[in-house]
């Protein structure tokens, strides 16, 4: 009911996010999700997506009506323009093979109306993929996590157990030594194969179910 997205150029100055969210919020309208950044020095931008707005022209007009509000637009959801998130993350060359199928796959269903996007970060090192892992609790949309790595334990196992604890994350791991492989929901020898599946797994025009699996190693 009444969800919209908006995005909101203003002024750098203390108070605006304050300002907006408190008219927002005598509107009742239910902020579900956002964020902001600057764009230089002198200006910031506010992308906010909110549900039941019971007048979406009138709400516009008042944010509009802030001194400190240069432009308000109202557009498409981030859900709706990138949707679904395949998150790839590990070394540099198993990344890549990776990426390439899960585009080529995600390409297959967002000709159909489907839509998948897939974000890489080739990283080394168990503290830094420890924290990349962590990180993906704190993203929005992502429907997979693929793991792309030679080896993989420690704490980068420990970032696993949380996020399948807290998030409905389907995690995917290369075949490869350490401890990773033991939490992940499936395990594939082949990277390109890996990036299909995960797609598979997360779309809506696919009839592929991981949990109906006989087996979690391919």
């Amino acid at each position: 009911m009444g969800e919209i997205a908006l995005n909101i150029r203003a002024v750098n100055r203390p108070g605006v996010l304050r300002d907006i969210t408190e008219l927002t919020a005598l509107c009742g309208i239910n902020i579900t999700y956002t964020h902001l950044f600057m764009e230089d020095k002198d200006h910031a931008s506010i992308y906010m997506e909110l549900e039941a707005v019971k007048n979406v022209e009138k709400f516009i007009e008042n944010i509009r009506g802030f001194d400190s509000v240069l432009g308000v637009d109202e557009c498409l959801s981030l859900h709706e323009i990138y949707g679904k998130r395949i998150i790839i993350i590990g070394g540099g060359a198993q990344v890549a093979m990776v990426a390439q199928g899960a585009i080529a796959e995600a390409d297959r269903h967002n000709i159909r109306g489907e839509h998948i996007s897939v974000d890489t970060i080739p990283l080394v090192g168990e503290e830094d993929l420890s924290e990349a892992v962590s990180a993906v609790g704190r993203l929005p949309r992502v429907g997979a996590l693929v793991l792309a790595g030679s080896l993989m334990g420690g704490k980068i196992t420990e970032a696993i157990e949380e996020i399948k604890k807290e998030h409905d994350v389907i995690v995917i791991s290369l075949n490869m030594p350490g401890s990773v492989t033991e939490k992940a929901d499936l395990v594939v020898t082949d990277p390109i194969q890996a990036g299909v599946m995960a797609v598979m797994a997360v779309a809506d025009t696919a009839i592929f179910d991981i949990k109906k699996l006989g087996k979690k190693r391919f």
